[in-house]
């Protein structure tokens, strides 16, 4: 089975008690995000990936995932380019159309659509750039959106479409994409009616780290939902989007958590991260097993060995002890040229 595996940029710093994504970067600094991005496109990752907040992380610092993205695209030759989760609520999905075709058109076809709904109201409300809808009224609008981009990427002529939240009028969307019929379209999650879409619209569905048990119950509500709209299950990509923490050996690994810790307060840094640290506990916290890939080289692959039997063939991978090269490194080094792991 051929494995993918995607970088995700760090486009925010958020060292704290949550150990959330870049947990080990002291502060944001754009020059040193880009640098990973381009030296992960050198050392063969298959995709890279930027976030779409506008808030988030130390000091609500992040950069903006749409710009970043087109700023990677030329800085990098071979992988796969998306926005996780890009948000419907930041951008009309028309303007959208012309913007990832003319990216598609930039990076040579690799543009992948990962479309969401929006699910941080803080963002857009601050923003003023959407009301503040129930979540069904955002995923129906996402969806209507969705079909708007993908009429204006395949039309021939001016489309004009009178929905129930977007319209347009003899708007024209050229050059279209390079990729045909049109860039893959992700749809993540677990929300009926993104399960339902995904089922309708996408070449691939997308979880964000659950662990193995409770992606398995996704996965099965994603086969329901195929069956639903008469979809062939098998034609649908399963991506997993997950933290991953590698080292050479227990002592390693145990120093890179080490310096996480040192960037909490010390009565807030986790008590079961600090006993694995500091040597007292054998193994990293259960639910860090459970929703992270961590350990040495051969403990990933068989970690990543288990998701695949569940189907999953793209790995989006945040590395935790970035702005730190060495994991991103040993990875690609020893997991990422076994893509059959």
């Amino acid at each position: 089975m051929l494995l993918k595996f995607g970088f995700c940029l760090p486009i925010f710093a958020w060292p704290g008690a949550r150990l959330f994504r870049a947990p080990a970067y002291p502060s944001l600094d754009a020059a040193t995000t880009m640098r990973l991005g381009r030296l992960a496109d050198q050392l063969g990752y298959h995709s890279l990936w930027v976030a779409d907040h506008l808030m988030l992380g130390q000091d609500e610092a992040i950069l903006e995932g749409w710009t970043t993205l087109c700023a990677l695209a030329g800085m990098t030759a071979r992988a796969q380019l998306g926005v996780i989760h890009y948000n419907h609520a930041f951008r009309h999905p028309a303007l959208t159309a012309k913007m990832a075709a003319t990216l598609d058109q930039i990076s040579g076809g690799r543009y992948i659509h990962f479309i969401d709904y929006g699910n941080q109201p803080r963002e857009f409300l601050a923003y003023g750039l959407h009301p503040d809808d129930a979540v069904e009224e955002r995923i129906a609008q996402m969806v209507e959106g969705l079909e708007l981009t993908l009429k204006l990427w395949s039309a021939r002529e001016p489309v004009t479409f009178a929905g129930r939240y977007y319209a347009v009028a003899g708007a024209v969307c050229r050059p279209t994409p390079v990729q045909q019929p049109h860039p893959p379209v992700w749809i993540g999650e677990a929300h009926p009616m993104l399960l339902d879409a995904a089922a309708r619209y996408a070449d691939a569905w997308n979880s964000v780290p659950v662990g193995l048990e409770a992606l398995r119950q996704r996965l099965a509500e994603l086969r329901a939902a195929c069956a639903r709209v008469g979809r062939d299950y098998d034609a649908i990509e399963k991506t997993y989007e997950v933290q991953i923490l590698i080292a050479s050996d227990r002592d390693e690994l145990r120093r890179k958590l080490d310096a996480m810790l040192a960037l909490i307060p010390p009565g807030e840094r986790p008590a079961d991260v600090v006993a694995f640290a500091r040597g007292e506990a054998a193994e990293p916290p259960a639910w860090m097993r459970e929703t992270w890939l961590i350990g040495a080289p051969d403990e990933i692959e068989a970690q990543i060995r288990r998701f695949a039997e569940l189907g999953v063939t793209h790995f989006m991978l945040w590395f935790t002890d970035a702005p730190d090269e060495s994991g991103m490194r040993l990875f690609a080094e020893r997991v990422l040229g076994k893509s059959g792991a």
